[in-house]
């Protein structure tokens, strides 16, 4: 980060607790935004004194010692009972257990459903080849971490069905695992969270996440003995004698006529403007009377950690960014302690997990990449808490816990996706693709002695400069203020005039920087992985010469399940961030209401400020497309209606949409006619759909659209898709800047995500537009930018309020703009791909022949047949991955975005672009899909699995 210090005014973090269940307001006016302006042209993943950039606009630098690993997220964790080793569980690199040795310091065992060998490999690798491995076939990972035995001779992992119980031997190597089934009820699986065994050891308790109830259990038998319901989303489990407290992340159970939304079946009480929850409560089990009644504490919203000091119980709030103490002997909240450590912005600090040290109180603070350290008064409760500062941490602490005297912290994201680089391809014609990708998470431990109050202190300014918390640029106007500043496109203060009155986003799916921009000689890139460059994307190529290349902006997300969030709530709350490894009870939240932050959307922003929005497609969960409808119909109306038909024929009962969201502000201001994520509709059928609402109603102060045929997998090949895609944007462009709106109007377009496409400086560099008689026309921006500084830029214009305190920090766009508008109109460019290639059964209307006729036609009809056929011997292989092809959730109402394994759904289109005739690099041999190394045959074959 250079000169930090010479950028960022340090500002005193406020040491701030509220009284019983209040939370306290934080001071400090206005809203600051100085976190990238620090950071220049500085890449993800560059190192400087003040340690190394991560895609979250953030420093990472942490106090005491780091171990990182190479084998995924580490997502809960629990510390061995005599205190030697640390075991987590881990996701997104098909590894579900990885266990360390806190005394040598070292990962000494692991367990997954990776191949022997290719573990093997990975460990020597990272330089410990000689790690222990269990290979298991379930691979999924529960809602929260394992727990020992007391005595400490087994380990118990919760899973998505029930409980594996591992034998645990003295060297930290596990034994040959046996399931404890949690019977599914309904179609609701167990979903299994935190555990905790009784007091005597007889029995274990364990949170049975997907159906709101807790089960007693025999730990050697395996039988279950009772089952106590709770209240929604049971989190962690903890005893006070034999009273068991259950933190439950959705809260209480709704009353009749109260206002809710879903969450894996069940009506949660909310706010349906939000979207979010509106309850948090502890359920307490008295174990010693099966009789008596489970009864309920109200605390704040989404508890989900919890830490008991003798009779006092801390409760981490998550989505409150509070933690409650509960007095265990009369169950009253005390006091609450507000984990917002910077005055401009109260949400999404996230605490996760709680320790405790003599009588400091620490509290990990996710979104923060900090600790929290407060002092408590251990004889009195009621005492308020006094903060003390913040210790920098890796990227996204999940848990903190205080062992053998010191303080040892296990980071999800570690050091970000800086793990092995990964082969990717797409599309005919292309070649492999080696490079950095998301799914290489680098997680970590961290271990610390806790430093003294004077040195905690000091390390709180290090906190502060790597999130970019700075009390004195971009503040909020006020309305004089406003009043007396002329309009700019983007104004320097929130709630000052912006000549731009029409905000467009268009949101996309799964592609790099490299890969589609690599060949572009004007910015950064590597043309040797430009997969899908000037010939696939002309209008993209074209858009960034005219209105500006962006070679320095990342999307934060693995995959879309974050990656929507980050682009619709400027963050991916902890609820996915957190238990990204079961990815059972709601893969995106577009309908599950416990992942969403409590101050909303990016479009509820926008309309709280008095602006109007609409949108098409994007974070709807219910498509309501007609049965049988093909990609072949969809394709032929649209090209169609392009050439001068009837617009009718779009809205056909055969062909029309009945999109909805499940979040009641959005429902409102979405068009039905506009297609949510489906591989089976062509982007160009959205652009139709669009062009016909725009022509007739204009646009609104925000809009946003999903086009998501560069995800492919879908009826054509991927370069075909992603031709597709980009004639859509071209023409949703041209549109735009031939209308009226076009003097004051602004389009952002991202990726959702990078996850299938891979980059020479990272794999979260993704490809940005920002167009606009406003934009930085022809020129090339270095700067680093994410979807946050996107978020707040649009934000900004329209003058509404930062959704958290990441979006706060963050710097507009700046660069990205001028004060003097370029009127010029943008000319939509040819495909120069045919968009039917791959297609096997011919659209009705014919395949496209690039505008030719004749013999010119049939030889591009030729060209795209021969790119796609399969030889003889491979018929049997490509039709057993077009069966697997067609449970992976690609089209039809059922549609989700990346469902299927990456393992898998990279060697599906590799055998596509290489014709059925060579390997997936490193394989002996073109594989089924049931045959490839580290996926468990017959298995969901779920991305994270």
């Amino acid at each position: 980060m250079g000169n930090v210090a010479a950028f960022v005014r340090r500002q005193k973090p406020l040491a701030i607790v509220a009284a019983s269940c209040t939370l306290a307001i934080l001071g400090g006016a206005g809203i600051a935004a100085a976190s990238t302006i620090p950071f220049g042209q500085q890449q993800v993943g560059s190192q400087t004194d003040e340690g190394e950039q991560v895609s979250s606009n953030q420093m990472i630098k942490p106090i005491g010692d780091r171990l990182m690993t190479p084998f995924g997220k580490i997502m809960g964790s629990t510390v061995s009972p005599d205190g030697r080793y640390l075991v987590g569980t881990s996701a997104d690199r098909s590894v579900d257990l990885q266990v360390f040795d806190l005394s040598t310091y070292k990962p000494v065992a692991a367990a997954g459903t990776q191949a022997a060998t290719a573990f093997a490999t990975a460990a020597g690798n990272a330089g410990y080849a000689n790690m222990a491995y269990q290979h298991i076939t379930d691979g999924s990972v529960g809602q929260d971490g394992p727990v020992f035995s007391p005595d400490g001779k087994f380990l118990y992992e919760p899973v998505a069905t029930g409980i594996v119980r591992y034998p645990f031997n003295a060297d930290g190597s596990l034994g040959t695992g046996t399931k404890i089934n949690i019977p599914t009820a309904g179609d609701k699986q167990a979903l299994t969270a935190g555990m905790a065994f009784s007091p005597d050891g007889s029995t274990l308790y364990a949170a049975v996440n997907g159906q709101n109830a807790v089960v007693a259990i025999d730990p050697v038998a395996g039988t279950i003995k009772q089952t106590f319901s709770t209240g929604i989303a049971p989190r962690q489990l903890k005893f006070v004698g034999t009273r068991l407290y259950v933190s439950n992340e959705g809260g209480r159970q709704a009353l009749p006529g109260e206002p809710t939304m879903n969450s894996y079946g069940t009506d949660v009480p909310a706010d349906t403007n939000l979207g979010t929850s509106t309850t948090g409560t502890l359920s307490i089990i008295d174990t010693a009377n099966a009789a008596a009644p489970v009864s309920s504490l109200d605390v704040q919203l989404h508890p989900t950690a919890m830490f008991l000091d003798g009779a006092t119980l801390y409760v981490a709030n998550t989505n409150s960014d509070t933690v409650s103490v509960v007095d265990t002997a009369s169950n009253k909240v005390l006091q609450t302690i507000a984990t917002q450590p910077w005055a401009s912005s109260q949400v999404g600090y996230e605490p996760t997990a709680i320790t405790m040290q003599g009588d400091h109180l620490l509290i990990s603070l996710g979104r923060a990449n900090a600790v929290a350290v407060y002092k408590v008064n251990k004889q009195d409760p009621k005492d308020p808490a006094s903060y003390i500062g913040l210790l920098p941490t890796d990227y996204y602490p999940g848990n903190v816990t205080a062992v053998n005297g010191q303080i040892v912290v296990t980071n999800i994201r570690g050091i970000d996706a800086r793990g092995p680089e990964v082969t990717i391809n797409e599309g005919p014609n292309t070649t492999a693709a080696t490079g950095h990708g998301t799914h290489s998470t680098t997680a970590s431990l961290t271990k610390f002695t806790l430093p003294s109050d004077e040195e905690i202190q000091k390390n709180t300014e290090t906190v502060f400069e790597q999130n970019g918390w700075d009390g004195s640029s971009v503040k909020e106007a006020t309305a004089a203020q406003a009043g007396n500043v002329p309009a700019a496109a983007v104004p320097k203060r929130i709630g000052e005039p912006s000549t731009i009155k029409h905000v467009f986003l268009i949101v996309k799916e799964n592609r790099t920087y490299d890969q589609v921009y690599g060949d572009m000689k004007q910015g950064s890139g590597d043309a040797s992985l430009a997969q899908f460059g000037a010939k696939v994307t002309p209008n993209q190529h074209a858009l960034a010469s005219q209105f500006g290349l962006y070679d320095n902006t990342y999307d934060i997300g693995t995959n879309s399940a974050e990656g929507h969030n980050w682009m619709m709530q400027g963050d991916d709350p902890a609820y996915t961030e957190t238990s990204a490894g079961e990815y059972k009870r709601s893969y995106d939240t577009e309908d599950d209401v416990l992942g969403h932050q409590r101050s909303g959307f990016l479009w509820t922003a926008i309309k709280a400020a008095g602006k109007t929005a609409r949108n098409y497609g994007e974070f709807d969960s219910v498509e309501g497309k007609p049965a049988g409808a093909t990609w072949q119909q969809y394709y032929c109306a649209a090209t169609s209606t392009m050439a001068g038909g009837n617009p009718a024929q779009l809205f056909t009962p055969a062909l029309q949409m009945h999109a909805s969201s499940a979040i009641p502000s959005l429902n409102d201001i979405t068009d039905p006619n506009a297609a949510p994520f489906d591989t089976a509709v062509p982007d160009i059928y959205r652009y139709e759909t669009w062009k016909q609402d725009f022509e007739k109603n204009g646009p609104k102060n925000f809009q946003m659209t999903w086009l998501s045929s560069d995800h492919t997998g879908g009826t054509a090949d991927p370069e075909a898709q992603v031709a597709d895609n980009d004639l859509a944007v071209g023409k949703i462009v041209d549109e735009i800047s031939h209308s009226e709106y076009w003097k004051d109007s602004a389009i952002f377009i991202a990726e959702d995500d990078s996850q299938n496409g891979t980059d020479h400086v990272d794999g979260h560099r993704a490809p940005v537009q920002v167009i606009s008689p406003y934009a930085a026309h022809g020129k090339t921006v270095s700067t680093f930018y994410s979807q946050i500084n996107m978020v707040r830029t649009i934000e900004q214009i329209l003058g509404a309020e930062p959704l958290n305190q990441k979006v706060a920090a963050a710097t507009p766009m700046f660069d990205a703009f001028t004060n003097k508008a370029d009127l010029a109109p943008y000319a939509a460019v040819p495909n120069q791909v045919p968009l039917t290639e791959g297609v096997k059964t011919a659209p009705a209307c014919g395949p496209d022949t690039l505008g030719q006729t004749g013999a010119a036609a049939a030889a591009v009809n030729d060209a795209a047949a021969k790119a796609t056929a399969v030889p003889a011997p491979m018929k049997e292989t490509a039709e057993k991955w077009d069966d697997w092809s067609e449970k992976q959730h690609l089209t039809g109402n059922g549609a989700k975005e990346d469902y299927a394994n990456p393992n898998l759904f990279n060697r599906w289109t590799w055998y596509q672009a290489h014709k059925w005739e060579s390997p997936y690099p490193g394989d002996e041999k073109i594989y089924g899909p049931d045959e490839v190394p580290g996926i468990p045959a017959g298995s969901t074959n779920h991305e994270d699995d």
